[in-house]
Protein backbone atom coordinates (compact mmCIF):
# COMPACT_ATOMS: atom_id res chain seq x y z
CA UNK A 1 0.00 0.00 0.00
CA UNK A 2 1.25 3.92 -0.81
CA UNK A 3 1.14 5.67 1.66
CA UNK A 4 0.29 8.80 -0.66
CA UNK A 5 -2.90 9.55 -2.21
CA UNK A 6 -2.07 10.56 -5.25
CA UNK A 7 0.18 7.76 -6.45
CA UNK A 8 3.52 6.91 -5.36
CA UNK A 9 5.37 8.88 -3.18
CA UNK A 10 8.68 11.12 -3.43
CA UNK A 11 10.80 10.35 -0.82
CA UNK A 12 10.36 14.03 0.57
CA UNK A 13 6.34 13.13 0.61
CA UNK A 14 6.69 9.65 1.77
CA UNK A 15 8.73 11.25 4.76
CA UNK A 16 6.29 14.21 5.01
CA UNK A 17 3.74 11.01 5.44
CA UNK A 18 5.39 8.87 8.25
CA UNK A 19 5.41 12.13 10.76
CA UNK A 20 1.54 12.81 9.63
CA UNK A 21 0.76 9.08 10.33
CA UNK A 22 2.72 8.68 13.65
CA UNK A 23 1.03 11.95 14.98
CA UNK A 24 -1.94 9.93 13.83
CA UNK A 25 -1.12 7.34 15.79
CA UNK A 26 -1.56 9.04 19.33
CA UNK A 27 -3.95 12.32 18.39
CA UNK A 28 -6.33 13.78 17.11
CA UNK A 29 -5.81 17.56 16.07
CA UNK A 30 -9.04 20.01 15.94
CA UNK A 31 -9.54 21.46 12.34
CA UNK A 32 -10.02 24.77 14.08
CA UNK A 33 -7.13 24.46 15.97
CA UNK A 34 -4.84 27.35 15.88
CA UNK A 35 -1.69 27.14 13.54
CA UNK A 36 1.89 28.44 14.08
CA UNK A 37 3.78 28.25 11.04
CA UNK A 38 7.39 26.51 11.88
CA UNK A 39 10.02 25.42 9.38
CA UNK A 40 13.26 23.29 9.93
CA UNK A 41 16.35 22.06 7.96
CA UNK A 42 16.52 17.85 8.17
CA UNK A 43 19.37 15.95 8.00
CA UNK A 44 19.69 14.05 4.37
CA UNK A 45 23.16 12.34 4.43
CA UNK A 46 21.08 9.34 3.82
CA UNK A 47 17.66 8.31 3.22
CA UNK A 48 17.19 6.84 6.28
CA UNK A 49 18.59 10.00 8.23
CA UNK A 50 16.29 12.19 6.73
CA UNK A 51 13.28 9.65 8.19
CA UNK A 52 14.91 9.92 11.67
CA UNK A 53 15.74 13.86 11.27
CA UNK A 54 11.90 14.17 10.74
CA UNK A 55 10.40 12.08 12.94
CA UNK A 56 12.68 13.67 15.52
CA UNK A 57 12.04 17.20 15.02
CA UNK A 58 8.26 15.82 15.74
CA UNK A 59 9.28 14.46 18.46
CA UNK A 60 11.69 17.13 20.56
CA UNK A 61 8.83 19.85 19.50
CA UNK A 62 5.70 17.47 21.51
CA UNK A 63 8.10 17.39 24.10
CA UNK A 64 10.11 20.70 24.90
CA UNK A 65 7.49 22.87 23.56
CA UNK A 66 4.16 21.32 23.95
CA UNK A 67 3.46 21.03 20.04
CA UNK A 68 1.98 18.95 17.19
CA UNK A 69 2.32 19.54 13.31
CA UNK A 70 -1.63 19.65 11.99
CA UNK A 71 -0.04 20.01 8.73
CA UNK A 72 3.50 18.55 7.09
CA UNK A 73 5.33 19.17 4.07
CA UNK A 74 8.64 18.16 3.21
CA UNK A 75 10.60 19.72 -0.07
CA UNK A 76 13.83 19.86 -1.08
CA UNK A 77 15.55 23.13 -1.78
CA UNK A 78 18.68 23.58 -3.45
CA UNK A 79 20.84 21.24 -1.15
CA UNK A 80 18.96 20.95 1.76
CA UNK A 81 15.70 19.34 2.58
CA UNK A 82 13.76 21.94 4.82
CA UNK A 83 10.47 20.53 6.52
CA UNK A 84 7.62 22.69 6.83
CA UNK A 85 4.96 22.54 10.02
CA UNK A 86 1.99 23.89 11.00
CA UNK A 87 2.19 23.51 14.67
CA UNK A 88 -1.02 23.47 17.72
CA UNK A 89 -0.47 23.41 21.30
CA UNK A 90 -0.90 20.06 22.47
CA UNK A 91 -2.93 21.06 25.60
CA UNK A 92 -5.75 21.77 22.37
CA UNK A 93 -5.40 17.79 20.94
CA UNK A 94 -7.28 14.91 22.55
CA UNK A 95 -4.67 12.20 23.01
CA UNK A 96 -5.63 8.68 21.79
CA UNK A 97 -2.22 7.20 22.33
CA UNK A 98 1.21 7.32 23.48
CA UNK A 99 3.23 10.40 22.94
CA UNK A 100 5.89 9.09 21.49
CA UNK A 101 9.91 9.24 23.11
CA UNK A 102 12.74 8.11 20.77
CA UNK A 103 12.53 6.27 16.67
CA UNK A 104 13.93 2.99 16.73
CA UNK A 105 16.63 2.29 14.91
CA UNK A 106 16.04 -1.27 14.53
CA UNK A 107 14.24 -2.30 11.38
CA UNK A 108 13.92 1.18 10.08
CA UNK A 109 13.90 1.06 6.74
CA UNK A 110 13.45 3.82 3.37
CA UNK A 111 13.38 2.57 0.42
CA UNK A 112 12.81 3.52 -3.25
CA UNK A 113 10.49 0.78 -5.01
CA UNK A 114 11.36 -0.74 -8.29
CA UNK A 115 7.65 0.46 -9.48
CA UNK A 116 8.75 3.80 -8.38
CA UNK A 117 8.18 5.58 -5.36
CA UNK A 118 9.37 5.47 -1.69
CA UNK A 119 8.34 2.99 1.19
CA UNK A 120 9.33 3.55 4.51
CA UNK A 121 9.07 1.17 7.73
CA UNK A 122 9.79 2.87 11.41
CA UNK A 123 9.41 1.82 15.49
CA UNK A 124 8.78 4.60 17.60
CA UNK A 125 9.55 3.70 21.38
CA UNK A 126 6.71 5.43 23.75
Amino acid sequence: MWLSRHGPPEREECVAEAVRGAVGGFAEIPPEAVRTEREYELADDTDERLLISALEEMIFRAETAGELPARVSVRRTGTAVRMRLAMVDSALVEQVGAVPKAVSLHGLRMTREAAGGWRCHVTLDV
